[in-house]
Protein backbone atom coordinates (compact mmCIF):
# COMPACT_ATOMS: atom_id res chain seq x y z
CA UNK A 1 0.00 0.00 0.00
CA UNK A 2 1.31 3.19 -1.03
CA UNK A 3 0.63 5.75 2.06
CA UNK A 4 1.30 8.91 0.89
CA UNK A 5 -0.37 8.40 -2.49
CA UNK A 6 -3.65 6.91 -1.23
CA UNK A 7 -3.88 10.03 1.40
CA UNK A 8 -3.34 12.57 -1.53
CA UNK A 9 -7.44 11.92 -1.88
CA UNK A 10 -7.91 12.61 1.44
CA UNK A 11 -9.49 16.79 1.38
CA UNK A 12 -8.81 18.77 3.83
CA UNK A 13 -5.79 17.06 5.90
CA UNK A 14 -3.46 18.61 7.88
CA UNK A 15 -0.31 18.40 5.37
CA UNK A 16 1.82 16.18 7.36
CA UNK A 17 0.85 12.81 7.18
CA UNK A 18 0.27 10.60 10.40
CA UNK A 19 0.86 6.71 9.27
CA UNK A 20 4.17 5.55 9.15
CA UNK A 21 2.61 1.78 8.19
CA UNK A 22 -0.14 -0.58 7.96
CA UNK A 23 0.64 -3.90 10.57
CA UNK A 24 -3.43 -5.42 9.65
CA UNK A 25 -5.52 -4.83 6.90
CA UNK A 26 -8.55 -6.38 5.61
CA UNK A 27 -10.08 -4.66 2.66
CA UNK A 28 -13.31 -2.91 3.53
CA UNK A 29 -13.61 -4.03 7.03
CA UNK A 30 -10.76 -3.19 9.25
CA UNK A 31 -7.42 -1.61 9.51
CA UNK A 32 -4.15 -1.18 11.85
CA UNK A 33 -1.75 1.47 11.52
CA UNK A 34 0.95 2.98 13.53
CA UNK A 35 2.30 6.45 14.35
CA UNK A 36 5.51 6.84 15.89
CA UNK A 37 5.52 10.31 17.75
CA UNK A 38 8.60 11.94 18.15
CA UNK A 39 9.96 15.02 19.54
CA UNK A 40 10.72 16.66 15.91
CA UNK A 41 7.06 16.84 15.05
CA UNK A 42 6.52 20.64 14.43
CA UNK A 43 3.22 21.01 16.31
CA UNK A 44 5.37 20.34 19.37
CA UNK A 45 6.78 23.62 19.22
CA UNK A 46 3.82 25.47 20.41
CA UNK A 47 1.71 22.73 21.93
CA UNK A 48 3.30 23.66 24.49
CA UNK A 49 6.28 24.60 25.08
CA UNK A 50 8.54 22.62 27.96
CA UNK A 51 5.28 20.22 28.14
CA UNK A 52 5.04 19.00 24.64
CA UNK A 53 1.63 17.36 24.04
CA UNK A 54 0.10 16.13 20.95
CA UNK A 55 -3.47 18.05 20.28
CA UNK A 56 -6.67 16.07 20.56
CA UNK A 57 -7.33 17.18 16.94
CA UNK A 58 -4.16 15.71 15.38
CA UNK A 59 -5.25 12.59 16.87
CA UNK A 60 -8.38 12.55 14.92
CA UNK A 61 -6.59 13.70 11.86
CA UNK A 62 -4.82 10.69 12.64
CA UNK A 63 -7.30 8.01 12.51
CA UNK A 64 -8.92 10.19 9.78
CA UNK A 65 -5.88 9.18 7.68
CA UNK A 66 -6.43 5.46 8.57
CA UNK A 67 -10.18 5.35 7.61
CA UNK A 68 -9.07 6.80 4.53
CA UNK A 69 -6.80 3.98 3.70
CA UNK A 70 -9.43 2.13 4.40
CA UNK A 71 -11.84 3.36 2.01
CA UNK A 72 -9.38 4.16 -0.55
CA UNK A 73 -7.08 1.60 -0.86
CA UNK A 74 -6.79 -0.72 -3.17
CA UNK A 75 -6.31 1.42 -6.94
CA UNK A 76 -3.18 1.43 -8.57
CA UNK A 77 -2.84 4.58 -8.74
CA UNK A 78 -5.65 5.03 -5.66
CA UNK A 79 -8.86 6.45 -7.36
CA UNK A 80 -11.66 8.65 -5.64
CA UNK A 81 -11.07 11.14 -2.70
CA UNK A 82 -12.35 11.33 0.45
CA UNK A 83 -13.58 13.88 3.08
CA UNK A 84 -13.92 13.83 6.85
CA UNK A 85 -17.87 15.52 7.56
CA UNK A 86 -18.37 14.68 11.41
CA UNK A 87 -16.85 13.40 13.91
CA UNK A 88 -19.15 12.11 17.08
CA UNK A 89 -18.40 10.67 20.60
CA UNK A 90 -15.19 11.97 20.42
CA UNK A 91 -13.30 10.83 24.14
CA UNK A 92 -9.80 11.68 25.07
CA UNK A 93 -8.68 9.34 27.78
CA UNK A 94 -4.95 10.18 28.10
CA UNK A 95 -2.01 12.60 27.14
CA UNK A 96 0.09 11.33 24.22
CA UNK A 97 3.84 12.72 24.63
CA UNK A 98 7.00 12.14 22.55
CA UNK A 99 7.92 8.87 22.28
CA UNK A 100 5.02 7.12 22.28
CA UNK A 101 3.57 4.67 19.72
CA UNK A 102 0.30 5.23 18.73
CA UNK A 103 -1.44 2.08 17.32
CA UNK A 104 -4.31 3.31 15.18
CA UNK A 105 -7.64 1.01 14.78
CA UNK A 106 -10.26 1.80 12.45
CA UNK A 107 -13.39 -0.51 11.59
CA UNK A 108 -15.93 -0.10 8.61
CA UNK A 109 -19.36 0.60 9.95
CA UNK A 110 -22.50 1.21 8.22
CA UNK A 111 -22.49 2.32 4.88
CA UNK A 112 -25.26 4.66 2.79
CA UNK A 113 -24.63 5.95 -0.32
CA UNK A 114 -21.40 8.11 -0.32
CA UNK A 115 -21.18 8.44 3.35
CA UNK A 116 -19.32 5.72 5.67
CA UNK A 117 -19.15 5.45 9.55
CA UNK A 118 -16.31 4.17 11.08
CA UNK A 119 -15.47 3.20 14.48
CA UNK A 120 -12.01 4.59 15.07
CA UNK A 121 -9.41 3.57 18.14
CA UNK A 122 -6.06 5.02 19.17
CA UNK A 123 -3.91 3.02 21.76
CA UNK A 124 -0.56 3.54 23.45
CA UNK A 125 1.02 0.29 25.27
CA UNK A 126 -2.97 -1.60 24.80
CA UNK A 127 -4.23 1.77 26.82
CA UNK A 128 -6.86 3.31 24.81
CA UNK A 129 -6.09 7.30 24.60
CA UNK A 130 -8.78 8.02 21.89
CA UNK A 131 -11.43 7.08 20.26
CA UNK A 132 -14.46 8.59 18.05
CA UNK A 133 -17.15 7.81 15.25
CA UNK A 134 -16.32 9.22 12.17
CA UNK A 135 -18.31 10.16 9.35
CA UNK A 136 -16.66 10.21 5.94
CA UNK A 137 -17.27 11.23 2.13
CA UNK A 138 -16.08 9.19 -0.63
CA UNK A 139 -16.73 10.02 -4.07
CA UNK A 140 -15.32 7.07 -6.86
CA UNK A 141 -17.18 7.82 -9.59
CA UNK A 142 -15.62 11.22 -11.16
CA UNK A 143 -12.38 9.41 -11.80
CA UNK A 144 -11.43 6.15 -14.63
CA UNK A 145 -10.45 3.06 -13.46
CA UNK A 146 -7.41 3.35 -15.87
CA UNK A 147 -6.44 6.58 -14.57
CA UNK A 148 -7.24 8.81 -17.95
CA UNK A 149 -9.27 12.35 -16.84
CA UNK A 150 -12.69 11.85 -17.47
CA UNK A 151 -14.58 15.01 -19.44
CA UNK A 152 -18.34 15.28 -19.58
CA UNK A 153 -19.81 15.43 -22.92
CA UNK A 154 -20.83 18.90 -23.50
CA UNK A 155 -17.25 20.20 -22.26
CA UNK A 156 -15.01 21.52 -25.05
CA UNK A 157 -11.52 20.32 -24.83
CA UNK A 158 -8.97 21.13 -28.02
CA UNK A 159 -7.34 18.05 -29.12
CA UNK A 160 -3.66 20.39 -28.35
CA UNK A 161 -4.65 20.37 -24.73
CA UNK A 162 -3.13 18.11 -22.22
CA UNK A 163 -5.18 16.74 -19.11
CA UNK A 164 -3.26 14.31 -16.28
CA UNK A 165 -4.52 11.37 -14.98
CA UNK A 166 -7.79 11.44 -13.03
CA UNK A 167 -8.58 15.53 -14.06
CA UNK A 168 -12.17 15.68 -14.16
CA UNK A 169 -13.66 18.43 -16.09
CA UNK A 170 -16.81 19.58 -15.81
CA UNK A 171 -19.99 20.49 -18.26
CA UNK A 172 -19.83 23.09 -20.46
CA UNK A 173 -15.83 24.00 -20.01
CA UNK A 174 -13.92 25.33 -22.41
CA UNK A 175 -9.94 24.46 -22.55
CA UNK A 176 -8.02 25.25 -25.08
CA UNK A 177 -4.92 24.21 -27.33
CA UNK A 178 -2.09 25.29 -25.31
CA UNK A 179 -3.56 24.08 -21.82
CA UNK A 180 -1.37 21.82 -19.81
CA UNK A 181 -3.58 20.89 -16.92
CA UNK A 182 -1.87 18.28 -14.04
CA UNK A 183 -2.57 15.24 -12.08
CA UNK A 184 -6.40 15.19 -10.11
CA UNK A 185 -7.16 18.49 -11.04
CA UNK A 186 -11.34 19.46 -11.01
CA UNK A 187 -12.57 21.72 -13.88
CA UNK A 188 -15.66 23.02 -13.11
CA UNK A 189 -18.77 23.86 -15.08
CA UNK A 190 -18.68 26.82 -17.65
CA UNK A 191 -15.12 27.38 -16.78
CA UNK A 192 -12.65 28.40 -19.34
CA UNK A 193 -9.07 28.28 -19.68
CA UNK A 194 -7.04 29.00 -22.50
CA UNK A 195 -3.70 30.81 -23.51
CA UNK A 196 -0.42 29.28 -22.94
CA UNK A 197 -1.14 28.26 -19.62
CA UNK A 198 0.52 25.34 -16.86
CA UNK A 199 -1.40 24.25 -14.31
CA UNK A 200 -0.19 22.32 -11.59
CA UNK A 201 -1.84 18.86 -10.02
CA UNK A 202 -4.80 18.87 -7.47
CA UNK A 203 -5.50 21.93 -8.42
CA UNK A 204 -9.27 22.63 -8.46
CA UNK A 205 -10.88 25.66 -10.35
CA UNK A 206 -14.92 26.39 -9.89
CA UNK A 207 -17.50 26.98 -12.08
CA UNK A 208 -17.16 30.09 -14.26
CA UNK A 209 -13.68 30.91 -13.22
CA UNK A 210 -11.75 32.44 -16.21
CA UNK A 211 -7.96 30.73 -16.35
CA UNK A 212 -5.44 32.16 -18.52
CA UNK A 213 -7.54 34.53 -20.99
CA UNK A 214 -5.40 37.66 -22.35
CA UNK A 215 -4.54 40.16 -20.40
CA UNK A 216 -6.60 43.87 -19.91
CA UNK A 217 -3.43 45.89 -21.33
CA UNK A 218 -3.49 47.49 -24.14
CA UNK A 219 -0.17 47.21 -25.28
CA UNK A 220 -0.88 43.91 -25.61
CA UNK A 221 -1.43 42.61 -29.84
CA UNK A 222 -1.51 39.02 -29.41
CA UNK A 223 2.20 37.99 -28.68
CA UNK A 224 2.61 34.48 -26.99
CA UNK A 225 2.61 34.68 -23.10
CA UNK A 226 2.21 32.55 -20.63
CA UNK A 227 0.51 31.96 -16.96
CA UNK A 228 1.83 29.52 -14.48
CA UNK A 229 0.18 27.90 -11.86
CA UNK A 230 1.23 25.70 -9.35
CA UNK A 231 -0.10 22.76 -7.32
CA UNK A 232 -3.33 22.47 -4.82
CA UNK A 233 -4.45 25.84 -5.25
CA UNK A 234 -8.06 26.24 -5.12
CA UNK A 235 -9.79 28.91 -7.88
CA UNK A 236 -13.56 29.67 -6.43
CA UNK A 237 -16.38 30.73 -8.80
CA UNK A 238 -15.59 33.88 -11.49
CA UNK A 239 -12.05 33.76 -10.33
CA UNK A 240 -10.20 35.41 -13.25
CA UNK A 241 -6.18 35.24 -13.97
CA UNK A 242 -4.80 36.60 -16.65
CA UNK A 243 -1.47 35.36 -18.65
CA UNK A 244 1.71 37.89 -19.13
CA UNK A 245 2.51 40.72 -21.69
CA UNK A 246 5.68 41.09 -23.50
CA UNK A 247 6.21 44.40 -21.83
CA UNK A 248 6.05 42.96 -17.82
CA UNK A 249 8.22 39.89 -18.73
CA UNK A 250 5.63 37.46 -20.68
CA UNK A 251 4.21 35.61 -17.89
CA UNK A 252 2.06 35.64 -14.92
CA UNK A 253 2.81 32.93 -12.23
CA UNK A 254 1.04 31.91 -8.93
CA UNK A 255 2.71 28.95 -6.17
CA UNK A 256 1.21 26.33 -4.11
CA UNK A 257 -1.69 25.80 -1.67
CA UNK A 258 -3.13 29.79 -2.82
CA UNK A 259 -6.57 30.32 -2.16
CA UNK A 260 -8.76 32.36 -4.48
CA UNK A 261 -12.19 33.53 -3.48
CA UNK A 262 -15.00 34.23 -5.29
CA UNK A 263 -14.59 37.38 -8.00
CA UNK A 264 -10.43 37.69 -6.93
CA UNK A 265 -8.88 38.99 -10.25
CA UNK A 266 -5.21 38.72 -10.71
CA UNK A 267 -3.63 40.73 -13.41
CA UNK A 268 -1.23 39.98 -15.77
CA UNK A 269 2.58 39.87 -14.76
CA UNK A 270 1.61 39.16 -11.57
CA UNK A 271 3.54 36.92 -9.28
CA UNK A 272 1.77 35.50 -6.55
CA UNK A 273 3.97 33.00 -4.06
CA UNK A 274 2.81 30.14 -2.05
CA UNK A 275 -0.11 29.87 0.49
CA UNK A 276 -1.87 33.02 0.43
CA UNK A 277 -5.37 33.85 0.86
CA UNK A 278 -7.45 36.32 -1.55
CA UNK A 279 -10.80 37.17 -0.18
CA UNK A 280 -14.01 38.07 -2.28
CA UNK A 281 -13.24 40.41 -4.96
CA UNK A 282 -9.71 41.16 -3.86
CA UNK A 283 -7.54 42.61 -7.06
CA UNK A 284 -4.12 42.77 -8.14
CA UNK A 285 -3.09 45.08 -10.65
CA UNK A 286 -0.57 44.60 -13.01
CA UNK A 287 2.41 43.58 -12.27
CA UNK A 288 2.30 42.71 -8.42
CA UNK A 289 4.12 40.63 -6.33
CA UNK A 290 2.61 38.80 -3.24
CA UNK A 291 4.77 37.04 -1.66
CA UNK A 292 4.54 33.27 0.58
CA UNK A 293 1.59 33.57 3.53
CA UNK A 294 0.19 36.74 2.95
CA UNK A 295 -3.25 37.17 2.56
CA UNK A 296 -5.55 40.14 0.65
CA UNK A 297 -8.94 40.96 2.31
CA UNK A 298 -12.57 40.56 0.40
CA UNK A 299 -13.14 44.01 -1.74
CA UNK A 300 -9.26 45.25 -1.34
CA UNK A 301 -6.62 46.61 -4.16
CA UNK A 302 -3.42 46.40 -4.74
CA UNK A 303 -1.52 48.85 -7.37
CA UNK A 304 0.50 48.08 -10.61
CA UNK A 305 4.07 47.03 -9.87
CA UNK A 306 3.30 47.06 -5.88
CA UNK A 307 4.91 44.00 -3.04
CA UNK A 308 2.97 42.83 -0.71
CA UNK A 309 5.34 40.66 1.56
CA UNK A 310 5.38 37.94 3.52
CA UNK A 311 3.04 36.99 5.90
CA UNK A 312 1.61 40.41 5.47
CA UNK A 313 -1.92 41.10 5.86
CA UNK A 314 -4.02 43.53 4.04
CA UNK A 315 -7.81 44.48 5.74
CA UNK A 316 -10.78 44.32 3.54
CA UNK A 317 -11.77 47.49 1.25
CA UNK A 318 -8.21 48.74 1.31
CA UNK A 319 -5.91 50.49 -1.41
CA UNK A 320 -2.55 49.79 -1.68
CA UNK A 321 -0.86 52.37 -3.68
CA UNK A 322 2.47 51.84 -2.21
CA UNK A 323 4.38 48.81 -1.03
CA UNK A 324 2.88 46.54 2.06
CA UNK A 325 5.02 45.61 4.66
CA UNK A 326 5.80 42.00 5.44
CA UNK A 327 4.80 41.01 9.10
CA UNK A 328 2.65 43.71 9.27
CA UNK A 329 -1.45 44.42 9.56
CA UNK A 330 -2.11 47.04 6.40
CA UNK A 331 -5.64 48.53 6.47
CA UNK A 332 -8.36 51.35 4.73
CA UNK A 333 -8.22 53.66 1.77
CA UNK A 334 -5.46 54.96 1.41
CA UNK A 335 -4.03 52.17 3.40
CA UNK A 336 -2.00 53.26 6.95
CA UNK A 337 -0.39 49.99 8.56
CA UNK A 338 -1.88 48.70 12.05
CA UNK A 339 1.07 47.27 13.95
CA UNK A 340 2.39 43.90 13.60
CA UNK A 341 0.41 40.58 12.14
CA UNK A 342 1.04 39.55 15.71
CA UNK A 343 -2.06 36.64 14.97
CA UNK A 344 -1.09 35.50 11.96
CA UNK A 345 2.38 35.15 13.06
CA UNK A 346 1.75 33.10 15.92
CA UNK A 347 -0.41 30.75 14.08
CA UNK A 348 2.77 30.03 11.95
CA UNK A 349 4.53 29.03 14.57
CA UNK A 350 6.37 32.58 14.90
CA UNK A 351 8.39 32.61 18.42
CA UNK A 352 7.05 34.60 21.06
CA UNK A 353 10.93 35.99 20.98
CA UNK A 354 10.66 36.75 17.20
CA UNK A 355 7.93 38.49 17.31
CA UNK A 356 9.31 40.63 20.39
CA UNK A 357 12.09 41.45 17.97
CA UNK A 358 10.00 42.41 15.04
CA UNK A 359 7.45 44.17 17.34
CA UNK A 360 10.17 46.42 18.48
CA UNK A 361 12.02 46.95 14.81
CA UNK A 362 8.42 48.13 13.42
CA UNK A 363 8.07 50.36 16.96
CA UNK A 364 11.21 52.24 15.80
CA UNK A 365 9.67 52.28 12.20
CA UNK A 366 6.45 53.99 13.53
CA UNK A 367 8.28 56.43 15.48
CA UNK A 368 11.14 57.86 13.68
CA UNK A 369 11.61 58.43 10.09
CA UNK A 370 12.70 55.50 7.66
CA UNK A 371 15.76 56.42 7.33
CA UNK A 372 16.70 56.72 10.93
CA UNK A 373 14.60 53.85 11.99
CA UNK A 374 16.62 51.48 9.82
CA UNK A 375 19.89 52.73 10.87
CA UNK A 376 18.48 52.20 14.62
CA UNK A 377 17.36 48.27 13.46
CA UNK A 378 20.88 47.74 11.57
CA UNK A 379 22.69 48.65 14.75
CA UNK A 380 20.72 46.90 17.53
CA UNK A 381 22.82 43.83 18.29
CA UNK A 382 19.57 42.38 19.87
CA UNK A 383 17.06 42.39 16.72
CA UNK A 384 19.42 40.37 14.85
CA UNK A 385 17.43 37.95 13.05
CA UNK A 386 16.91 36.62 9.37
CA UNK A 387 12.74 37.94 9.09
CA UNK A 388 13.80 41.62 10.53
CA UNK A 389 16.96 41.51 7.46
CA UNK A 390 14.11 40.99 5.14
CA UNK A 391 12.33 43.48 6.58
CA UNK A 392 15.12 46.27 6.16
CA UNK A 393 15.55 44.61 2.29
CA UNK A 394 11.98 45.38 1.37
CA UNK A 395 12.59 48.60 2.46
CA UNK A 396 15.55 49.37 0.76
CA UNK A 397 14.54 47.99 -2.15
CA UNK A 398 10.93 49.55 -2.43
CA UNK A 399 10.75 51.16 -5.73
CA UNK A 400 7.15 53.03 -5.06
CA UNK A 401 7.96 53.28 -1.27
CA UNK A 402 6.48 51.42 1.58
CA UNK A 403 3.20 52.12 3.59
CA UNK A 404 4.26 53.65 7.22
CA UNK A 405 1.23 55.57 7.95
CA UNK A 406 -0.02 55.57 11.47
CA UNK A 407 -4.02 55.50 11.53
CA UNK A 408 -5.71 58.49 12.16
CA UNK A 409 -5.88 59.18 15.73
CA UNK A 410 -9.72 59.54 15.76
CA UNK A 411 -10.24 56.12 14.79
CA UNK A 412 -10.70 53.45 17.50
CA UNK A 413 -8.79 50.68 16.93
CA UNK A 414 -4.80 50.45 18.55
CA UNK A 415 -1.47 50.52 17.12
CA UNK A 416 0.17 47.49 17.91
CA UNK A 417 3.76 48.50 18.35
CA UNK A 418 4.07 47.94 22.11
Amino acid sequence: MSIPAVLERLSYRYPAVFVDAVTQHTPGRRIVAVKNVTVGEEFFQGHFPGTPLMPGVLMIESLSQVATLLLLAGGDPPVGRAWLRAVENAKFRRQVVPGDRLDLEVTLGRRRGCIARASAVAKVAGEVVAEADLVMAVERRSVSRDGAPVVHETAIVDPGARLGEDTVVGPYATIGPHVTIGKRCRIGASSVIDGTTEIGDDTEIYPLASIGLAPQDLKFKGEPTRLVIGRRNVFREFVTIHRGTAGGGGVTTIGDHNLFMAYAHVAHDCHVGSYTIFGNAATLGGHVTVEDYAAISAYSGVHQFCRVGRHAFIGGYTVVTRDALPFAKTVGNRARIYGLNTIGLARRGFSAELIGKLRRAYRHLLQHNTSRALEIIERDPTLRAPEVEYLVRFITSAKRGVILRRPLRRLDEPVDVE
